[in-house]
């Protein structure tokens, strides 16, 4: 039986998703990040030497990286798929093959990288730091995010809005392995790219992914998809809206951060009198 080793909000929900859609039965082990880092825990480094989710496991085979899986599932279980996801797969030498496979491959290899850059350079400016360096930290993030990753999020929106506004399928006329490697990447994107009334097209593909009953059944398993800017690196007592103030700690509601000292200003020494 395939067991799919799920870390909570984290790309591996929609290998949930397709095994749900799938019809396949399946075993789900539950990892919870590190409340401190967020990272994977150490655990995951025994079922695969990178440590990082989605993994599935299937008896003695050891499948990493959804894209990978994805089609893995596909080949295994695709001649057994309800008619619906007949095109799982489609046809090599067509176009929606051709489609089919640009987007599993731009979905990591291209849109993500800029989407985990935004939320790094989100999370940053609002990690313990000295008082004096949290000003140059914030106007260095915000240079970056200008210059650098807001332009590459917003090309990335347009092209994907664009291209949606023409077909209802990242692939075309059919739910595809597309579909099911974008679903991360859309959601991120929508979640970290400002305004989401300027790609209608793109909110009204989520919705129809958020709609089908397979993906519900994920989310009730797996747990919320995205890990915002504000749990990122923050712990529980260091959230958005209660942020440590100069690295010194949690602060308790309605009690004021202390201040940080600053270095006291050296006495002037007294100038020798001339000869």
């Amino acid at each position: 039986m395939i067991t799919v080793h799920h870390l909570e909000m984290s790309r591996s929900q929609r290998i949930l998703w397709l095994l749900e859609e799938l019809g396949v039965p399946y075993d789900i082990r539950l990892y919870r990040r590190d409340p401190a880092s967020r990272l994977a825990p150490v655990e995951l480094k025994r079922i695969h030497p990178l440590g990082k989710s989605p993994v599935v496991t299937d008896g003695d085979t050891v499948v990493a990286e959804s894209g990978a899986i994805i089609e893995y599932l596909a080949e295994r279980f695709g001649a057994q798929a309800p008619a619906e996801l007949a095109h799982l797969e489609p046809a090599r030498g067509t176009a929606e093959h051709r489609q089919c496979r640009f987007w599993m491959h731009y979905a990591e290899g291209s849109l993500m990288n800029w989407l985990v850059m935004k939320l790094v350079f989100d999370s940053i400016p609002r990690q313990p730091m000295p008082f004096l360096v949290r000003p140059v930290a914030r106007a260095l993030c915000a240079k970056v995010q200008q210059k650098l990753i807001t332009p590459n999020v917003q090309t990335a929106l347009a092209f994907m809005e664009a291209h949606l506004a023409q077909h209802p399928w990242f692939a075309g006329e059919h739910l595809t392995m597309a579909d099911f490697q974008m679903s991360f990447a859309v959601e991120a994107a929508l979640a970290r790219g400002g305004n989401e009334a300027a790609w209608p097209h793109l909110a009204a593909y989520r919705q129809r992914l958020q709609a089908r009953t397979a993906y519900q059944r994920a989310l009730q398993k797996g747990g919320p998809v995205l890990m915002s800017s504000c749990t990122a690196h923050d712990d529980k007592k260091n959230t958005c809206g209660q942020q440590r103030r100069g690295g010194y700690g949690p602060q308790r509601p309605g009690v004021a951060a202390p201040r940080p000292a600053l270095p006291r200003p050296r006495r002037a020494l007294p100038r020798a009198a001339p000869p």
